[in-house]
């Protein structure tokens, strides 16, 4: 099942479930469903079977509700409020590569264990617009990644029961501001303000039985499902970034076991993979210089169109357009006496 949030006449955040291009709002559909996404994983499994009852009753022609077109309604992302959000280090061949870019070598201890960092729950895009900052354009990338979204209440869970968890999959473009990231973390903190602006979320949340086909074994010595699904990033319509989602070598399952020990994950979390290999001009710039010191390097600019497409989830649409407060926090440094 796919289930999308959309902007209402009365601009509020709405939730459809979406068959063959065409939206079905849930109210519309059964009132014991939640309107909106939030509500809607509170709820637990009793809503989301009720979900897919009626998908199959959409399918077969046995509701008389009538669906919207996708393309006339504008969507948000699909978990347009997420109770939390984190963001992993899944994929072996990025952070080697990033390493290897910096004359470093591999670090062992991500062979030990998955880690995370918290970004910014509030400031979520779906499809459309990103309006950025004049700082943010300093160095300004996308980050190819899968994200989940938690079902149920968990806590202390292991990595074996995990995948019961996830309520569905989205793609997940972690954008960041590169001068003010570097910036920050030569004082051992963050990443804070070269993350914290705009993570995007969409086109629409995917159910995990719609990903069965696609299902993998994890790599040796790892726990948890893992799926064949092909990654790529456009930039202006010019393919930069392919991996693919087999490649993690941590698992969501082993990232939820990490993330919900000692605490509470709630419905709603959300947690991205990390960047997939190849996955952000990061790293393919510094790829480049390795290996042609004359070589230029390439940042998002206003006015580009940035397409993400993964096997299964869809593809996600964004424009970068400048935003109409010009602060700097960059002219702020202070200057020592």
């Amino acid at each position: 099942m796919k289930l999308i949030s959309y902007l209402s006449e009365d601009e509020e955040d709405r939730l459809a479930i979406l068959v063959d291009g065409k939206a079905y709002d849930t109210q519309q559909l059964d009132r014991r469903l939640a309107d909106n996404m939030a509500d809607f994983l509170f709820d637990g499994d009793e809503s989301m079977q009720l979900a897919k009852s009626l998908e199959k009753k959409i399918r077969a022609g046995q509701v008389k509700v009538k669906g919207m077109d996708v393309s006339n309604i504008e969507l948000l992302a699909p978990v347009p409020h997420p109770t939390s959000c984190r963001d992993a280090y899944a994929f072996r061949q990025h952070v080697a590569a990033a390493r290897l870019n910096r004359g470093l070598e591999m670090i062992p201890e991500f062979d030990e264990y998955p880690i995370f960092y918290f970004t910014n729950h509030n400031a979520i895009y779906g499809p459309g617009e990103i309006d950025v900052m004049p700082d943010h354009l300093n160095g300004l990338d996308f980050e190819l990644e899968v994200s989940i979204v938690i079902g149920k209440h968990a806590r202390n869970i292991t990595a074996a029961e995990a995948d019961e968890y996830i309520a569905g999959f989205m793609i997940m473009n972690d954008m960041s501001a590169r001068v003010l990231q570097m910036e920050e973390m030569k004082l051992n903190l963050g990443p804070a303000k070269g993350k914290d602006f705009c993570t995007v979320l969409g086109p629409w949340l995917v159910t995990p039985e719609e990903l069965e086909p696609y299902k993998t074994s994890p790599k040796p010595g790892h726990t948890g499902a893992n799926y064949n699904l092909e990654m790529k990033c456009l930039v202006n319509g010019k393919q930069v970034s392919e991996g693919n989602m087999n490649s993690m070598d941590w698992t969501f399952a082993e990232i939820i076991e990490r993330a919900a020990y000692g605490v509470d994950l709630m419905p709603g979390d959300v947690i991205g993979s990390g960047t997939v290999g190849t996955g952000c001009f990061l790293e393919l710039n510094g790829t480049a210089k390795r290996l042609d010191p004359n070589a230029t390097p390439q940042w998002l600019q206003i006015g580009d169109v940035v397409e993400m497409e993964i096997t299964g989830l869809g593809l996600l649409q964004n424009i970068i357009v400048p935003s109409k407060e010009n602060f700097s926090i960059l002219a702020l440094k202070h200057k020592p006496a």
